[in-house]
């Protein structure tokens, strides 16, 4: 008799599909088990009018935990409080499967740690004596292998939305070689090994949900994998050639590309042309090489002009910061992609990433060289240019300046002025003024004042917010000196100026002047995490998709 089994993706804004998930549904759906297989995207409160014999819930980031522990109170409760029956894997639970086991509401939950890459009743850890349906199936094909279901999309469409859905997702090789101290693959996937060919899961999908404009493959490192040299002819086999296109049943041709999300390793790249070459028989786009810190700039630069020599114009690269990283190692990286685009023709989309512990609950980690008033004005120029960096010279040195130093200055800048840079710094703007008078009277503190002030903006290590409430506080605090007070005024300026705020003489200045313009959901980067209500803002900045973290967050769901 079929069973009624239900799926659950915490409600975070995520870039992919939850191809865990998709997994699961083809084991238990009618080309698997024949089971009524229910999706949802965050609690339905209307799925618990219905009995549940299962149900699963996916994990990604661990900084969402509060999101994740919401989708599974819901869980437990569809479960009608039969909390053996609920199954919770994927990325944090495999991370941070101690924390999840040891909470105490979650008694009785089964985490699976791990890819589910051996037989269901295995990896799931089903038992007989329990009364597990599926406990038999000790030798079928494992959940990992199988051909994702993506009908049990269509059961969101009117409320979710993936920003990247029209492709075929899938693996041609796990895990990696490298065992890089920012990144969870090592624990997640374990050694580098190969997987079915691509054509299985190709065909596969377009038999049954049909063809696709992409393939996006989330290997952690293709380049590592033995099979290389096939996996390129694989893709070139399945269509993917430069300039491919696909023809819509409405006529209309899509161009179609390959993707290799998670990056591709610079210091593999750069020991043979082999790899670029045959890369560019693909229509790999764009080409993603990480660019991790300034260790790795000989190789990442060979790479980047061995890509050119290959015609391979349009790349992306991921830029780790916060680990073990200064602002000026990370400004030499961001400066270096545009020179190479001016002098290559190329043009290289750069996104930084913020490095988080990936067993950290909150998006609070600040990295010995950097502090948290950095990291935010940082944000705030990323929200300007959507997350990315690129474009001309002049206007990168517009946004994060001239040389490290420069930048270095506008990280110092009140947050304020930051947001509303050409209020601010346009001579023909009201604003310019004030701009001055601040930049003067900083332009007289002392070296020990100084440091004394970049020391109060980053707060003590204990707190996890940049507060307007404390630099209001310190304002009148007569312990520190006069002049540091009369420039936290300026710093206590929200970017918003929301209601109530301390009515100082700079402050009525700003609200009077400078309204603030309202930023559309898609231009708003990935939320610093350092935020929360009474805090910098009063709010969260919209994330934009699973684009946080470093290559542990890259890293796609496993189920």
């Amino acid at each position: 008799m079929p069973k009624n089994v239900l799926l659950i993706e915490p409600g975070y804004p995520n870039k992919y599909p939850p191809l865990g998930l998709m997994k699961i549904a083809a084991y238990h759906g009618v080309r698997g088990r024949g089971d009524n297989v229910v999706f949802i995207k965050g609690p339905e409160p209307a799925v618990l009018a219905q009995h549940w014999d299962r149900v699963y819930v996916t994990t990604l980031f661990s900084f969402e935990w509060k999101t994740t522990a919401r989708a599974i109170d819901f869980a437990i409760e569809a479960a009608a409080y039969q909390s053996e029956r609920v199954f919770v894997g994927g990325i944090a639970a495999s991370l941070m499967h101690d924390s999840f086991v040891s909470e105490p509401r979650w008694a009785g939950v089964r985490f699976i740690k791990g890819l589910l890459d051996v037989s269901p009743a295995s990896a799931l850890k089903l038992s007989a004596a329990d009364g597990d349906f599926g406990a038999d199936d000790l030798h079928g094909t494992p959940i990992e292998e199988l051909v994702p279901d993506y009908s049990i999309l269509d059961q969101i469409a009117d409320s979710y939305t993936y920003p990247v859905n029209d492709a075929y997702f899938g693996y041609a090789s796990r895990g990696c070689v490298r065992k890089c101290a920012f990144c969870g693959v090592p624990k997640l996937e374990g050694r580098q090994r190969e997987m079915p060919p691509l054509a299985q899961l190709v065909r596969g999908v377009s038999d049954h949900y049909g063809e696709k404009k992409d393939l996006v493959l989330m290997d952690n490192n293709i380049t590592a994998s033995s099979r290389f040299k096939e996996i390129m002819a694989e893709i070139r086999d399945l269509g993917f050639t430069p300039n491919a296109t696909l023809l819509r049943p409405n006529g209309r041709s899509v161009r179609r590309r390959v993707d290799f999300n998670q990056g591709v390793d610079a210091r593999i790249l750069a020991k043979s042309p082999m790899f670029l070459r045959e890369m560019s028989t693909i229509c790999i786009s764009p080409l993603r090489i990480a660019f991790d810190h300034l260790g790795v700039r000989k190789v990442y630069e060979a790479s980047v002009r061995m890509a050119a020599d290959n015609d391979i114009r349009s790349l992306s690269n991921y830029m780790l910061y916060n680990f073990m990283d200064d602002p000026a190692d990370l400004y030499q990286r961001m400066r270096l992609n545009i020179d190479l685009n001016e002098e290559l023709g190329l043009r290289i989309w750069s996104f930084p990433m913020r490095y988080q512990p990936v067993t950290l609950k909150e998006r609070t980690h600040v990295g010995k060289r950097w502090n948290r008033y950095y990291l935010r004005s940082f944000q705030i120029m990323l929200q300007a240019t959507r997350g990315v960096v690129s474009g001309a010279p002049d206007f990168f040195s517009r946004a994060y300046g001239n040389s490290p130093e420069d930048f270095q200055r506008l990280l110092r800048l009140p947050h304020a002025f930051i947001f509303h840079r050409d209020y601010y710094e346009n001579p023909a703007r009201d604003g310019r003024a004030v701009m001055d008078e601040y930049l003067a009277a900083r332009s007289k503190l002392s070296v020990s004042q100084e440091h004394e002030l970049v020391s109060l903006l980053a707060g003590p290590p204990e707190q996890k917010t940049v507060s307007l409430v404390r630099f209001r506080k310190l304002v009148s605090d007569s312990t520190v000196d006069r002049p540091i007070r009369e420039l936290l005024r300026y710093h206590s300026l929200g970017t918003q100026h929301p209601p109530g705020a301390n009515a100082r003489v700079v402050e009525p200045l700003f609200d009077r002047l400078n309204p603030d313009p309202v930023l559309p959901d898609d231009e708003r980067v990935e939320d610093a995490g350092l935020f929360g209500p009474g805090d910098l803002d009063g709010g969260r900045v919209a994330p934009l998709g699973a684009r946080s973290g470093h290559r542990a967050w890259r890293a796609a769901e496993t189920g």
